[in-house]
């Protein structure tokens, strides 16, 4: 088992993407929805939208300033082909949203957007298709901020917390906005760019997609069945946790029954050009050459068993040091981890959480 962990003061590792895992039904205090829409937004690419809409839901209510601004927000953000809708799920909302909990909504205000191109902001499946603008990491974040401080009202943010593609976005908005908010938690993710195996199975991803002779250049009428199946067979490996699935698909029949009901449930949910603007979107990440401005307190978190962020590449603990209040956990892999997803799993990462809100 791998165990490392780098206290604060030493700085910050690599790059992540993400994978959401299938929600289960949610335990989670009601939520709020609603509409961010930004006119004439203009993606690094240099496209533009009239209109670019940004989805969230939020729990609890704002407490705001004599000047009207919001005081008590905590900002968490999805993984790639996600919505701020997983964190509702129980594994997530049970543990860390309840009374006295860790982000009790009684007393925070939790801010839960959909990034561009997934869930229900803006998406090439709306009807521009592979003529959407081709977004990345650095749109999206601009529209999560735009979001948070001229909309809802947030100058300053308790807690910036993501999940894979959102932990990724979490060390953009601590290079991007250090002054903003108090805390960062990316969790398996990494603050490095996407090379290797790790750009190796996206890329492979999308030519699947783009292979297939029914998606057409991404103008088709029903969607291409074998390029997303295809697509949906590399995100099963990349969130794979291997001690969970050898202990819970333990005969050949329970693996053929697992993959059989995981492509009933979750091929339906997936739209081909949504996907492969999602996994393009990381193209050019790559924090590292700004580690240094980041000022707030740093606790990264990634899981031993993580397909997508091997521990192995030394990554994390190499580049937490340049972090001035960083620390780095890697959880040992274990029956409580899920690959990937452990992200998701506030309980086996909550004491961590707790020791970055409390100053420890």
């Amino acid at each position: 088992m791998y165990k490392r962990s780098c206290r604060f003061g030493l700085a910050a590792v690599a790059l992540v993407l993400t994978i959401a895992p299938a929600v289960p039904a949610a335990t989670a205090p009601p939520a709020r929805e609603g509409d961010f829409v930004m006119r004439n937004f203009k993606f690094k690419s240099g496209e533009m939208l009239p209109e670019l809409k940004i989805h969230y839901l939020t729990l609890g209510g704002p407490q705001r300033d004599a000047e009207g601004h919001v005081t008590n927000g905590i900002l968490i953000l999805h993984g790639t082909s996600g919505s701020g809708r997983q964190f509702l799920a129980p594994q997530f909302a049970g543990v860390l949203y309840g009374a006295g909990a860790l982000l009790d909504t009684t007393r925070w205000y939790i801010i839960l957007p959909d990034g561009i191109g997934h869930g229900r902001s803006s998406k090439p499946s709306d009807g521009l298709h592979a003529r959407f603008p081709h977004y990345n990491y650095d749109d999206m974040v601009t529209a999560q901020y735009m979001l948070v401080t001229e909309h809802l009202g947030a100058r300053h943010l308790r807690l910036v917390m993501g999940t894979s593609m959102g932990g990724m976005h979490t060390w953009m908005w601590g290079e991007a906005y250090p002054n903003v908010m108090d805390a960062l938690m990316p969790l398996a993710c990494q603050p490095v760019r996407i090379v290797g195996r790790n750009r190796l199975w996206r890329d492979m991803l999308k030519d699947v997609i783009r292979n297939d002779p029914e998606w057409k250049g991404g103008e088709y009428a029903t969607e291409p069945q074998m390029g997303l199946r295809a697509a949906l067979d590399l995100l099963v490996i990349a969130g794979s946790a291997p001690l969970l699935m050898q202990n819970t698909l333990a005969t050949t029949d329970s693996v053929g029954r697992f993959l059989d009901n995981y492509m009933k449930t979750r091929l339906p949910t997936y739209d081909a050009n949504d996907l492969l603007y999602q996994v393009d979107a990381s193209r050019d990440y790559d924090p590292s050459p700004s580690l240094e401005k980041i000022a707030a307190p740093v606790m990264f978190v990634n899981s031993a068993d993580d397909f997508i962020n091997p521990p192995e590449l030394g990554n994390a603990e190499r580049e937490i040091r340049r972090v001035k209040h960083g620390r780095f956990v890697l959880i040992p892999i274990s029956d409580q981890t899920h690959g990937h997803g452990t992200h998701t799993w506030a309980a086996v990462w909550k004491d961590h959480l707790d020791e970055l809100l409390s100053g420890r």
